[in-house]
């Protein structure tokens, strides 16, 4: 990482003195690129990298994403017993990319990118292994079982970085410069003046003035929070604003109308426990099922999101990112003809969904192959040990706050929390809920901006409204 701390990219910022706000900024595909990038970082990744560079290394106070923060943390505090392997922790709290190969080209990867690891079995008696055949091969330390009955530990090596393989650029024409809005729409620098300026929204240019401005590391990660948390990102940065926090706004979610009807996914059960005087949620109960599908989140690239809200996140700069890419640059202006459906649609990395994933997602395949120094070796599908996208045990119950903190439901410590909160048990009532794909896609979206994600994300308010009567 000391490398990528040197890197440094230079922008042209045009702004705008009397109103105090930047108009736009010119930058090079190389630094378009990095911007593109954020679309494709899980966001358990996002988490970390913000989380290492905010309170880690400038030792900053705490720095939340909504309720992924909380859900992250509550993961990371989790005993290792609670999990089908030791792995299986590991794979969430440092989930890997589909955009890996992409990643390693950037200029400046802010995720931490490495290389592929390979795992074999650890029993230096299996004869697939004395054999060299190796008829199972995994990506994941510990998540794999081989034909002897031995778990993969054993690292075979990483997959070599093809970072200087191409010459072009990485998701977008090396050869073209773009123009960058404030709220983080990109367009092509390739059209008249005007057009461009219509394009971007800007009505009033009197009083402008450009400047020269350095973006490095530190003001790159600025620029990922400021993505997440304001509308203008860009002024905020750049002329040291304080941002105008983006506030959590319920709406229609596009996919949950044509796709709740064909899902053929069980729902799950949760069970909502409230504050009858102020309707407040104090906590819910779930099994394992609702845990895995919380724990998922942190595997979604934020794009993958943008593809299941249909554009409407409440995270401006991150919508109008993403809507530039579909809407804004043509294929030309891209580096491939495949890279636009890449990006808009994102894939998993190969086994984080369950087979019983309630959210309409896809993942990427592994090849059927690995070119090590003994040779090829073929190797067959990945068995996982309790099936992909598996990783709480169970059957166990789980209390989940709120904020999506997830921690083993223990009835004494529940009672105990309640004394100190001096809430009756009289004044204590349960709701039995069910989580199908519309709550599952409103609950996703509250987390990203909500420090309340059930609340907000089943609108309890509602809820209580249709819950019928109970006679006396």
């Amino acid at each position: 990482m000391s490398d990528a701390k040197e890197i440094k990219f230079s922008l042209k910022v045009m702004i705008n003195k009397k109103k105090n706000k930047v108009l736009f900024a010119e930058a090079d595909s190389d630094f378009i690129d990095v911007l593109i990038s954020f679309l494709t970082l899980p966001l358990g990744t996002i988490v970390r990298v913000l989380k290492k560079h905010y309170e880690d290394e400038l030792h900053g106070a705490p720095f939340n994403i909504g309720s992924l923060t909380t859900l992250y943390n509550g993961l990371s505090n989790l005993d290792n017993v609670h999990f089908w392997t030791e792995g299986c922790k590991d794979v969430l709290l440092n989930p890997k990319s589909s955009f890996e190969a992409e990643c390693l080209k950037l200029k400046l990867d802010i995720s931490e990118t490495q290389p592929i690891g390979y795992f074999i079995c650890k029993n230096n008696a299996c004869k697939a292994y004395q054999a060299r055949r190796f008829p199972c091969l995994s990506i994941y330390y510990d998540t794999v079982t081989c034909c002897c009955g031995v778990k993969m530990k054993r690292e075979l090596g990483q997959k070599e970085s093809q970072a200087n393989e191409d010459a072009g650029g990485v998701f977008t024409n090396n050869a073209v410069p773009f123009i960058i809005s404030d709220d983080l729409r990109i367009l092509p620098n390739m059209k008249g003046y005007v057009q461009t300026l219509r394009d971007l929204d800007v009505t009033y240019t009197n009083g402008a003035e450009l400047r020269n401005v350095s973006f490095g590391f530190n003001e790159t990660m600025d620029l990922l929070k400021g993505s997440l948390l304001s509308r203008t990102p860009l002024t905020d940065l750049i002329l040291n604003k304080s941002p105008r926090l983006i506030l959590y706004e319920p709406g229609v979610l596009p996919l949950q109308v044509e796709n709740e009807a064909t899902s053929k996914f069980e729902k799950m059960n949760l069970k909502v426990i409230l504050q009858k005087s102020n309707n407040k949620l104090l906590f819910a109960q779930a099994e394992n099922d609702f845990v895995d599908f919380l724990f998922s989140f942190l595997a979604i690239p934020l794009g993958g999101v943008e593809c299941l809200l249909g554009s409407n996140t409440c995270l401006t700069s991150i919508d109008n990112l993403y809507k530039s890419v579909a809407d804004f640059i043509e294929d030309k202006y891209l580096s491939t003809a495949g890279t636009k459906n890449m990006l808009m649609n994102p894939r998993l990395h190969h086994g984080y969904i369950s087979e019983n994933q309630i959210l309409p997602l896809s993942e990427t395949s592994l090849s059927s192959n690995y070119t090590h120094a003994w040779g090829t070796i073929k190797f067959s599908s990945i068995n996982f040990v309790k099936g992909q996208g598996k990783y709480v045990r169970g059957p166990r119950m789980y209390k989940i706050n709120d904020d999506l903190t997830v921690t083993p439901f223990c009835m004494s410590s529940t009672v105990s929390i309640l004394e100190c909160l001096k809430i009756p048990l009289s004044d204590i009532d349960e709701m039995e809920l069910k989580v199908g794909l519309e709550e599952a896609l409103s609950i996703l979206k509250a987390s990203l901006i909500s420090t309340s994600a059930l609340t907000d994300g089943l609108i309890i308010d509602q809820m209580l409204k249709k819950q019928p009567k109970q006679e006396d």
